[in-house]
């Protein structure tokens, strides 16, 4: 399907996803631009900053999905958010986080994301994530499986599955947020390794297998995570993974959560 495909309804289906992905990598292009030409940094109104890189991302995203099915409502972290009374008629909406891990964008490390996804009765049922710094790229549908790719490769299958009762747990963990809770938290499992990670390359990195859990105490928003989670959700061997996450809330915060158990 080209992304000059006349409006479609989105459906679950490989062409969809194969289109989501190539919607995400001009994304990624065009925040790669901006990341060597040296992006402009401002702070939002809760201090957190933003970028050129992200406003560009954001601008690519919702004009290609808008243009894709205009039916389906686009929510982005750069864009305005719909009251929630609006939000509780949607039966599916896009979920967006055009620059995930603006910290890691500004320092420079890599470890920063597009993320997009599909959610449909407040569970995502497409998802990509691309890294376009590393460059590397997941994505999933329910039931069309979890996938990876690198630059020039083809995609791979990926999978995972819950640790053995009692094993000792790898643990991916955030790479700019760290918390005291986290700390108390791993005193009581038996740790075998941490291992940090920028953006929702941590999601990623569960359903890859590289990490048994990803335990989260700390602010998340409903964009954040939700491409990561349905990648998580659907790596499981015939089954789904269970994820904690549910989306279109209210206010579309997370609590905590810790994924894979």
């Amino acid at each position: 399907m080209s992304r000059s495909s006349p409006a479609v309804s989105v459906e679950l289906s490989e062409a969809a996803l194969r289109h989501l992905v190539g919607i995400a990598r001009d994304a990624g292009a065009a925040i790669m631009a901006w990341y060597h030409a040296g992006a402009t940094v401002t702070a939002k109104t809760d201090g957190s900053p933003l970028t050129s890189a992200d406003r560009a991302g954001h601008e690519i995203i919702d004009a290609a999905l808008k243009a894709w099915d205009p039916g389906i409502p686009v929510v982005s972290e750069e864009g305005e958010l719909p009251p929630a009374g609006q939000r509780t008629e949607w039966r599916r909406f896009w979920l967006v986080d055009p620059l995930d891990g603006t910290k890691e964008f500004i320092s420079r490390n890599g470890e920063f994301t597009v993320n997009i996804a599909l959610i449909e009765n407040g569970e995502p049922i497409l998802g990509v994530v691309f890294a376009p710094a590393l460059p590397r790229c997941w994505f999933a549908g329910r039931g069309l499986g979890a996938w990876s790719d690198a630059e020039g490769s083809d995609p791979i299958r990926i999978h995972s599955a819950p640790a053995a009762p009692g094993a000792p747990l790898v643990v991916v963990e955030s790479r700019s947020h760290p918390s005291e809770r986290l700390e108390h938290y791993l005193r009581t499992i038996e740790v075998s390794g941490r291992i940090q990670a920028g953006s929702s390359l941590k999601f990623c990195m569960v359903a890859e297998g590289k990490a048994d859990i990803y335990p989260r105490f700390g602010p998340t928003m409903e964009w954040d995570v939700a491409a990561g989670d349905c990648i998580f959700r659907n790596s499981g061997r015939g089954t789904p993974r269970h994820s904690p996450l549910r989306y279109n809330k209210p206010d579309l915060r997370n609590g905590d959560f810790i994924l894979g158990i």
